[in-house]
């Protein structure tokens, strides 16, 4: 491997931000999210990845991965998934004691998009 991907970068970054929004939801948020939110966050980044894959290949919808280096400005706008990610960590920092199921679950989907796109550009 000449180059490290970008597509790469940006579902590990993704998942990344993922981590740290399971630690602070974890710790700040309501008692029993140590097990629940990682749970969550495996089975719905799997489920997007494989649920999609299933559902493309189904429909016959071929899409392109999020980074297109003949197209530079989709790295920018990709750029906002793990932005909006570690945005989403500050959450339970702000407004503690909340059960955060549903941001993690949004932040999941986001990172399985990511996933998802890092597998195309594999590929092709």
């Amino acid at each position: 491997m000449k180059r490290l991907e970008p597509n790469f970068l940006l579902a590990v970054s993704t998942l990344i931000a993922l981590v740290l929004l399971i630690t602070t939801a974890a710790v700040f948020g309501a008692p029993g999210g140590a097990i629940k939110y990682p749970v969550i966050a495996v089975i719905c980044v799997v489920a997007f990845v494989i649920g999609n894959g299933m559902m493309a290949g189904r429909t016959g919808r071929v899409t392109p991965p999020m980074i297109n280096l003949d197209t530079p400005a989709t790295a920018a706008w990709a750029g906002g998934f793990p932005m909006l990610v570690i945005l989403f960590a500050g959450v339970p920092l702000i407004w503690a004691g909340h059960d955060y199921g549903l941001l993690i679950i949004i932040a999941s989907v986001m990172a399985g998009v990511t996933v998802e796109s890092a597998l195309k550009a594999r590929r092709t």
